[in-house]
C-alpha cells in the first residue's frame, strides 16, 4: 500500500513509519519538526520506499498534492501537551483541530477513503465509569487538548458520513517507550540526571494512571489497518491495569539507582486538566486479537533505559 503518515518524525509516528517500511509499504511522511526529531527518521530515510516532506499542515494549499494516489492516511500529527494548554489555547485549536480539517479536505479532494487517527483518552475528561469504555457518556471537558481532539473526532465522523470515508480512531492512554521525549517519566529522569538527591512531583503522587508501550500501541494500530470494519471505528488503547505516580517514581529510581528525597506540590492532580484516574476498557480492540506484551512497569523501565542511553534528547535544542 501507499501510505501517508502525518507527524512521521514524532514519537509514535516514527515508530509506526519504521514498522510500515519493514512490512514493505511505500510511505510518505509529513512533518515540520515542531515537536518531531530528525534523528527519529534517520532509519526510515535508508529505505527507498520512504519519502520525507518537510511541510506545515496548517498550510492547506500546499499539502494537497502529497495525498494523490495514497491508499491510507495515518494522521498522527498533533500538539500533545495537555499540561500547558491553558498558556496557549490557540495552539490546540490550530495544531489539532484545524490541521485535522486540512488533512480531511486533502483526502476528500484526492479521493482517499481510509484514515487512522490518534485521539486520546483525555476526551473522557474525568469519567464516571471506570474502566472507561468507548461508549461512555462524555463529561464536561477538563483540558483544551481533550476538547480539540473531540472536535477532530467529530470532523472525521462527519467526513466519513458525508464522503464515504472509513476511519479508525484510537483513544490512547499515555504512551511510553523508545523515542519518548514528553511526559512525567521524561521529566523525572531529567530531574534526577541533574540532581539525583531530589525529585519534585506535581500533585500528591497518588494520581492513578495507565500507560502503554509504544510497540504494543503500533501493534494495535496495524491490526486495525488490516481489519475490514466500515464507517467509524473507535478503539481504546491501554493495558488492563493502572499505577500510581508514586509507583512509577519507585521504578524509575530503582532503574537509575538513586534514592532522592521526594517533594510534592500537593493536591490530587498535577495541573489544570490533569485527570487523577485514567483506566480504559480495551475489550473492543482485544476482540480483534490484540493484547499488549509489556506491563506498565516494563514500559516505564524500557523508557528509562532509552533516555539514559540517548543523552541528546535532553539537549536544549531538542526541547519544546
Amino acid at each position: 500500500m501507499k501510505i501517508l503518515v502525518t507527524g512521521c518524525a514524532g514519537f509514535i509516528g516514527s515508530n509506526l513509519v519504521d514498522r510500515l517500511l519493514i512490512s514493505g509499504h511505500e510511505v510518505i511522511g509529513l512533518d515540520n519538526f515542531s515537536t518531531g526529531r530528525q534523528k527519529f527518521i534517520d532509519n526510515a530515510l535508508k529505505f527507498t520506499k520512504f519519502q520525507f516532506i518537510n511541510c506545515d499542515l496548517l498550510s492547506a494549499e500546499s499539502i494537497g498534492k502529497y495525498f494523490d494516489s495514497v491508499d491510507v492516511v495515518f494522521h498522527f500529527s498533533a500538539n500533545a501537551d495537555v499540561r500547558f494548554g491553558t498558556l496557549n489555547p490557540k495552539k490546540d485549536l490550530e495544531q489539532n483541530t484545524i490541521v485535522t480539517f486540512n488533512v480531511l479536505e486533502a483526502m476528500r479532494k484526492s479521493g482517499v477513503k481510509k484514515i487512522l487517527f490518534s485521539s486520546t483518552g483525555s476526551v473522557y475528561g474525568e469519567a464516571a465509569v471506570i474502566p472507561t469504555p468507548e461508549n461512555c457518556p462524555f463529561p464536561i471537558q477538563t483540558s483544551l487538548y481533550g476538547a480539540s481532539k473531540i472536535a477532530c473526532e467529530g470532523l472525521i465522523s462527519s467526513y466519513c458520513e458525508g464522503y464515504g470515508i472509513n476511519a479508525s480512531i484510537f483513544r490512547f492512554v499515555s504512551i511510553l517507550g523508545e523515542r519518548y521525549t514528553h511526559g512525567h517519566v521524561f521529566d523525572f529522569v531529567r530531574q534526577l540526571r541533574e540532581n539525583p538527591n531530589s525529585l519534585n512531583i506535581l500533585g500528591n503522587g497518588k494520581q492513578r494512571k495507565s500507560y502503554l508501550y509504544v510497540q504494543d500501541c503500533v501493534d494495535a494500530v496495524l491490526l486495525a489497518l488490516l481489519s475490514q470494519n466500515e464507517g467509524v471505528n473507535i478503539f481504546n488503547l491501554g493495558v488492563d491495569d493502572f499505577c500510581e505516580v508514586n509507583h512509577s517514581v519507585a521504578w524509575i529510581c530503582e532503574e537509575m539507582n538513586v534514592s532522592p528525597s521526594l517533594h510534592y506540590s500537593g493536591g490530587d492532580r498535577g495541573w489544570i486538566g490533569d485527570n487523577p484516574f485514567i483506566f480504559l476498557d480495551t475489550k473492543r480492540i482485544q476482540q480483534l486479537g490484540w493484547t499488549p506484551k509489556l506491563s506498565i512497569k516494563e514500559g516505564v523501565i524500557r523508557t528509562v533505559q532509552f533516555l539514559q542511553n540517548n543523552d541528546w534528547v535532553f539537549s536544549e535544542e531538542t526541547l519544546n
